[in-house]
Parts: structure tokens; sequence; C-alpha cells
């Protein structure tokens, strides 16, 4: 009788240990920023005007970065969000 509560015991634990065991949560890689690349001849002529159209290109790029990090930090939030629901929930049941 006592093989039978332990055996059953044994099967209890095994079950409890890999039920619980997390989800991964897979985050999408940032894409890598563009890169403006000036040719040689503008550098040289010193023209104010090539080193404003690179300025804005890079403001651009970067503007679009934080988009997309935002994008994510918000997904983040509602992943957060999520996680401790069923926290809160798996404590009550």
């Amino acid at each position: 009788m006592r093989a039978i509560i332990l055996s059953f015991l044994a099967v209890l634990a095994i079950g409890s240990a890999q039920s619980q065991t997390p989800m991964p949560v897979i985050v999408p890689a940032m894409t890598p920023a563009t890169v403006v690349k000036t040719s040689a001849a503008d550098n040289s002529a010193g023209s104010a005007q090539a080193g404003l159209k690179a300025l804005q290109a890079l403001k651009a790029a970067n503007a679009e970065i934080l988009k997309q990090q935002e994008a994510t930090l918000l997904k983040l939030d509602e992943l957060e969000k999520a996680a401790n629901e069923i926290r809160i929930y798996s404590k009550r049941g």
C-alpha cells in the first residue's frame, strides 16, 4: 500500500514540476539603422547643404528607430500586464 501511495506522489511531483515551466518570450531583433554615405565630392566642397542633408537623413533614421523601440516597449508592457494577470488568477485557483 505504501508503494502505491509513494509512486502516486512521485507521479504528482513530476507532473507538477513539468507543468510550471515558463513559456519563453521571443522578442524580434531590431533592424539595423540605415547608414547615410556622402561622397568625397560633397565633403571636399564643404557645402553646408550637403551636411544639412546628411543630418536630416540621420534624424529621420533615428526617429524611425525610436518609433520601433516605442512599439517594442508597448508590446513588452502588454506582455508584463498579461503575465501579472496570469499570476493573480493562478494564485486564486
